[in-house]
């Protein structure tokens, strides 16, 4: 049975797919891909190019045991990967009732020769791609007939077994030993939906009592959060049009509760957008807020969240900027709080944007964490003596995020680190799903005491 809708073709939603997977392949992410989807089918496309996403290094061994070139038509090629990810999928639930109720959340889940069928109907149906039909019938085919031995083969390798770059699972390994191996494999099933619960206009219990009315089950795991049992669209939740609520993951929400803020007080977001962390800040006290963001598109976003929530007031202002640029937005009044939720690789949020590790290069973590530094630095510019600075990114590789901090402290001699949790790893704790991978770092700036040795020597 699928979890995608009935009502467009498989075969439609597999071209779909196979473009998204491209454009991926291509360098571009599937968040712009899949925005130029047609409505009718960006669903369907959505999970199943996530699916892809999560198998894709399995797919391509697979293809390459099978094809000895690579098909001209690159989107035939990513055509072909799709079928293999969702092929392997279909074959392992008809064999094991432990993988379906094991992967059954959001996995897209079709009949072998359904899948078969409609790929195969995708390509007769293109001028384009039609003379691939044999080719792909017969790739696909011989993949059901001999695939224990094919997988037996490509899991040897890392990339394939793990569905990660092989540099990815290096850097995981190396950082985490005791935890690498459940790291990659959690990574590979869809995140948690976690509702941040907005209190001026409702309470958790209030909230529980409308999930539990519309019969959506859901428990509260930390304060002012609602977890969901199974994730739906947000219009099908109770009290989102009220703004009740804002979908936010669970470690995310640990930001504006760590940051000491009260009622009163200049706040920074620096990096803001879309505005998830600026409401939470503005829901927990009455404060003088200014949010930025150096992408003028995103700006909307954050006045879309602020309107729905009622949060919007003059008070707070938002605006696009570089963080990097103080003279650009800083008026020179010192703020009692920042947050810095700096740009980053993201790793920690893979789950929910699987398309991250096949896009990101290695390279990437030394270029981005002298970023992040550069960032925090100027900042701290604009931190009043007894302020803080809250350092945040959703990542897990320690560049981002432990040696980050422990940088930071020796270039400012006026910053003390205060309790925070470091670095969240995205793991499952006991029944009850982890929250994304997260790094937090809290400073307090410290007024710097200037001694006059002239009076000390002079007693």
């Amino acid at each position: 049975m699928s979890t995608t809708p009935e009502r467009v073709a498989l075969s439609d939603t597999l071209l779909a797919s196979a473009q998204s997977v491209r454009d991926v392949l291509d360098g571009r992410s599937l968040t712009d891909s899949l925005a130029e989807t047609p409505a009718a089918l960006r669903p369907s496309t959505q999970a199943v190019t996530f699916h892809v996403m999560r198998r894709l290094g399995l797919a391509y061994a697979v293809k390459h045991a099978l094809v000895e070139r690579t098909p001209p038509d690159p989107v035939f090629d990513a055509l072909l990967l799709v079928a293999l990810a969702l092929l392997d999928t279909a074959a392992q639930m008809d064999r094991d009732q432990d993988a379906r109720m094991a992967h059954r959340r959001d996995l897209p889940v079709y009949a072998v020769h359904t899948v078969v069928d409609q790929a195969v109907g995708a390509v007769a149906n293109q001028r384009r791609l039609s003379g691939y039909k044999g080719l792909l019938n017969a790739t696909l085919r011989r993949f059901l007939r001999d695939r224990d031995a094919i997988l037996a083969d490509v899991l040897a390798d890392p990339v394939a077994r793990w569905n990660h770059p092989g540099w990815w699972i290096e850097q995981v390994r190396r950082a985490y030993p005791e935890h690498w191996e459940r790291l990659l494999i959690d990574a590979n099933l869809p995140g948690p939906m976690a509702l941040r619960v907005n209190r001026r206009r409702a309470s958790v219990g209030q909230v529980l009592a409308a999930l539990e009315q519309a019969g959506i089950e859901a428990t509260s795991p930390a304060p002012d959060a609602v977890m969901l049992a199974h994730p739906l669209p947000v219009q099908a939740v109770p009290g989102f049009k009220e703004g009740w609520w804002s979908v936010q993951d669970l470690s995310a929400q640990r930001a504006a509760r760590l940051l000491p803020v009260a009622d009163g007080m200049r706040v920074l977001d620096a990096c803001a957008a879309p505005g998830g962390k600026t409401a939470h800040l503005l829901e927990r006290a009455d404060i003088e807020l200014l949010a930025l963001d150096c992408e003028s598109s995103r700006l909307e976003r954050i006045h879309q969240n602020l309107r729905r929530l009622g949060l919007e007031s003059d008070r707070v202002a938002v605006r696009c900027a570089d963080a990097l640029d103080v003279a650009q937005w800083w008026d020179g009044r010192p703020f009692d709080a920042v947050l810095a939720d700096v740009p980053c690789t993201a790793s920690g949020v893979v789950r929910r944007h699987p398309d991250i590790r096949w896009l990101r290069r290695e390279k990437d973590i030394q270029k981005t964490a002298v970023l992040q530094g550069r960032i925090i630095d100027a900042l701290w510019r604009t931190v009043r003596p007894g302020g803080h600075l809250l350092y945040a990114t959703c990542s897990i590789f320690p560049l981002e995020g432990e040696r980050q901090a422990q940088q930071f402290l020796r270039r400012h001699g006026d910053a003390a680190r205060l309790p925070a949790p470091g670095q969240i790893l995205p793991l499952a704790q006991g029944d009850q799903p982890g929250g994304d991978g997260f790094f937090y770092a809290l400073f307090a700036k410290q007024p710097i005491v200037v001694k006059n040795d002239a009076l000390m020597s002079n007693g």
